[in-house]
Protein backbone atom coordinates (compact mmCIF):
# COMPACT_ATOMS: atom_id res chain seq x y z
CA UNK A 1 0.00 0.00 0.00
CA UNK A 2 1.38 3.79 -1.19
CA UNK A 3 1.61 6.19 1.63
CA UNK A 4 1.39 9.77 0.39
CA UNK A 5 2.93 13.01 1.82
CA UNK A 6 0.18 15.73 0.84
CA UNK A 7 -0.09 19.85 1.09
CA UNK A 8 -3.41 21.42 0.91
CA UNK A 9 -3.53 25.73 0.94
CA UNK A 10 -6.08 26.77 3.16
CA UNK A 11 -8.70 29.65 2.78
CA UNK A 12 -6.44 31.89 4.19
CA UNK A 13 -3.55 31.12 1.64
CA UNK A 14 -1.66 29.29 4.51
CA UNK A 15 -0.33 25.80 3.68
CA UNK A 16 -0.95 22.62 5.92
CA UNK A 17 1.29 19.20 5.37
CA UNK A 18 0.45 15.85 6.07
CA UNK A 19 0.52 12.22 4.89
CA UNK A 20 -2.56 10.23 4.37
CA UNK A 21 -3.02 6.53 2.33
CA UNK A 22 -5.20 8.32 0.35
CA UNK A 23 -4.96 12.41 -0.31
CA UNK A 24 -8.11 13.15 -2.37
CA UNK A 25 -10.04 11.60 0.74
CA UNK A 26 -8.25 13.54 3.37
CA UNK A 27 -8.77 16.02 1.17
CA UNK A 28 -12.33 15.62 1.51
CA UNK A 29 -12.41 15.19 5.45
CA UNK A 30 -10.16 18.86 6.19
CA UNK A 31 -13.18 20.44 4.22
CA UNK A 32 -16.12 18.87 5.99
CA UNK A 33 -14.58 20.02 9.22
CA UNK A 34 -13.05 16.76 10.81
CA UNK A 35 -9.58 16.97 9.82
CA UNK A 36 -6.72 18.29 11.51
CA UNK A 37 -7.37 21.24 13.94
CA UNK A 38 -5.55 23.55 11.73
CA UNK A 39 -7.82 23.55 8.76
CA UNK A 40 -11.16 23.30 10.46
CA UNK A 41 -11.43 27.13 10.48
CA UNK A 42 -9.27 27.69 7.75
CA UNK A 43 -11.87 25.82 4.97
CA UNK A 44 -12.53 25.21 2.44
CA UNK A 45 -8.78 23.76 1.45
CA UNK A 46 -7.32 22.86 -1.59
CA UNK A 47 -5.18 19.91 -2.49
CA UNK A 48 -1.88 21.89 -4.48
CA UNK A 49 0.76 18.32 -3.68
CA UNK A 50 0.94 15.03 -3.64
CA UNK A 51 4.30 12.63 -3.12
CA UNK A 52 4.52 8.81 -3.00
CA UNK A 53 6.22 7.25 -0.63
CA UNK A 54 7.22 3.87 -0.07
CA UNK A 55 6.21 3.50 3.16
CA UNK A 56 4.66 5.14 6.70
CA UNK A 57 7.92 5.81 7.66
CA UNK A 58 9.15 7.79 4.77
CA UNK A 59 5.65 9.66 4.65
CA UNK A 60 6.24 10.78 8.13
CA UNK A 61 9.70 12.09 7.63
CA UNK A 62 8.89 13.71 4.51
CA UNK A 63 5.73 15.42 6.19
CA UNK A 64 8.31 16.75 8.66
CA UNK A 65 11.16 18.13 6.25
CA UNK A 66 8.23 19.70 4.24
CA UNK A 67 7.20 21.44 7.61
CA UNK A 68 10.42 22.91 7.97
CA UNK A 69 10.68 24.59 4.71
CA UNK A 70 10.20 28.44 4.13
CA UNK A 71 6.77 29.10 2.76
CA UNK A 72 8.87 30.12 -0.75
CA UNK A 73 10.49 26.73 -0.82
CA UNK A 74 7.01 25.04 -0.55
CA UNK A 75 5.82 27.32 -3.28
CA UNK A 76 8.58 26.20 -5.47
CA UNK A 77 8.10 22.23 -4.29
CA UNK A 78 4.36 22.97 -5.45
CA UNK A 79 5.75 24.70 -8.56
Amino acid sequence: MPFYCYMVECADGTFYTGWSTDPERREKVHNTGKGAKYTRVRRPVKLIYVEELPDKSSALKRERAIKKLSRKRKEALVK
